[in-house]
């Protein structure tokens, strides 16, 4: 059984998408498709069903894909340990940080690296999403927090927090407002960089409301929360993102339960400082 064939599977079943995992392993579509066709031939059913709303198992796949990332998991395991027995382990841990991460996480971080039982230096670096996800893919970077919004198959991912997000507006409502009941009017987006404009549209996308996007663009989410107040139409915003006034923010929910924005830790488990993360994650989400 190839085991490569195993972690394309693994790859479509977390990112539900078979173009994405095939970026991932810097695949053309056509040869992660047949990569995968033949390992359901071997295994005897098929694994994945596609639709105009992406990929799903079926229950053949649900069965065995549970098998499969623990089988992965296991060889990634096996080569992280041969690294760290015959190379010198690092004197530091870079860790990437979307602009929309909030310093009490990154603080977090930095003080978990700290109780290690080897203490190492953390160093930082703020970056776009896209340009952290490449970091980390060549070995740039050891670990990266961000917006829990792309899929990224081949590493290990670890939630570390939630929190809600709201609608700023110019009038002078409040109450929560449902999603079902959102985007009547323009939305000022930013750039798609942090990571808030993809968790926005992906939002809108997933409850299938149109996006009526304002003709300008905000830099910064300070600049699209004062564009939102002078009316210039809606924005969106982590809850910790607001720097005036509850004034003119609604809650945003989905029937009736906060929308809330995940952040998670990202790696690569064949990272020589792997083990060293993991604790580091473990520690954070612990406190």
């Amino acid at each position: 059984m190839n085991i490569e064939a195993l972690r394309y599977a693994a790859a479509v079943g977390e990112a539900r998408s078979f173009s994405a995992a095939a970026r991932a392993y810097g695949l053309t579509q056509p040869a992660l498709s047949n990569a995968i066709a033949r390992l359901e031939q071997e295994l005897g059913a098929r694994m994945f069903t596609r639709s105009t709303r992406g990929v799903t198992a079926t229950a053949f796949g649900r069965r065995l894909l549970p098998l499969i990332d623990r089988a992965v998991a296991s060889v990634d395991a096996i080569s992280a340990e041969a690294g760290r027995a015959t190379q010198p382990q690092p004197r530091s841990i870079r860790l990437g940080v979307s602009p929309l991460i909030d310093t009490g996480l990154v603080s977090a971080a930095f003080s978990a690296v700290r109780v290690l039982d080897e203490p190492r230096d953390l160093i930082l670096r703020e970056d776009n999403l896209d340009d952290l996800h490449a970091d980390l893919a060549r070995g740039a970077l050891d670990v990266i927090i961000v917006p829990a919004v792309t899929p990224m198959p081949r590493f290990q991912h670890r939630e570390l927090g939630r929190e809600p997000v709201v609608v700023v507006c110019s009038e002078g409502a409040t109450e929560p407002l449902e999603v079902s009941n959102f985007g009547a009017g323009p939305l000022i987006l930013m750039p798609d960089t942090c990571g808030l404009t993809r968790f926005t549209e992906g939002l809108l996308d997933r409850h299938a409301l149109p996006v009526q996007r304002y003709a300008g663009e905000a830099q910064s989410v300070t600049v699209l929360e004062d564009w939102a107040r002078l009316g210039l139409g809606s924005a969106v915003l982590p809850q910790s993102k607001l720097h005036q006034s509850e004034a003119n923010v609604r809650p945003l929910t989905s029937a009736g339960r906060a929308v809330e924005i995940a952040y998670e830790a990202v790696w690569s488990a064949q990272s020589p400082c792997a083990a060293d993360i993991e604790a580091v994650v473990t520690i954070v989400t612990a406190g």
